[in-house]
């Protein structure tokens, strides 16, 4: 192959490369050179609890609108489309599950907990089902390296009744390769109280 053939076979090689990256990624024009930025932001990082905290009330409010046929439907594109289940196992740990399935490493464990429903997991009642009207999030703080970012601190949620319930949660969220941020770390508890 000659140098023209090889110069060429790499100029597509590249491009095809960063086709893959999508409308997410950073990309920019640097004389020549164009650079992929997989790095995440502070505000990404925001937007992506915020849409968190957005999709919990959702998938309330359809339980309420059209049953559990469209909570779960509603879920199951959440799941798809924030967790990083298909990066492998995510590393979640929601607040109220018990042994011997206290860590919800795969979809449909995570599908369970969230609208219940799944003989696998009888110990699921829903907790998206809980009629939860506001999310709010206050970090304590973000860790940020390159293509992923820690966060630890409280979430606040508030259900149809005006009650609220507050949650210490951490989670890690990493940019994958079409520069969606997904999230592959969650762990959440109730806050510890002395007697």
């Amino acid at each position: 192959m000659n140098m023209k053939s090889k110069l060429s076979t790499g100029v597509l090689t590249l491009a095809a490369s960063l086709a893959l990256f999508g409308s997410n990624a950073a990309l920019a024009q640097t004389g020549e050179a164009r650079v992929y930025n997989s790095n995440i932001s502070l505000a990404e990082v925001e937007a992506a609890q915020k849409a968190w905290g957005e999709a919990l009330v959702k998938i309330s409010d359809d339980y309420q609108s059209g049953g559990l046929a469209k909570a779960k439907a509603t879920a199951s594109a959440v799941l798809d489309g924030a967790y990083g289940y298909k990066l492998g196992p995510v590393l979640f740990k929601p607040t109220l599950t018990v042994e011997p399935q206290t860590f919800r490493t795969t979809k449909e464990g995570a599908l369970s907990y969230f609208v219940g429903g799944d003989a696998n997991f009888p110990k699921d009642s829903g907790f998206a089902l809980k009629g939860w009207k506001k999310v709010e999030v206050s970090n304590a703080a973000v860790h940020i390296n390159g293509d992923v970012a820690n966060t630890m601190g409280k979430v606040s949620m508030t259900d149809k009744n005006g009650k609220v319930t507050t949650v210490d949660k951490t989670w890690t969220f990493k940019k994958d390769d079409s520069g969606v941020i997904r999230i592959v770390l969650h762990h959440s508890s109730l806050p510890y109280t002395a007697n």
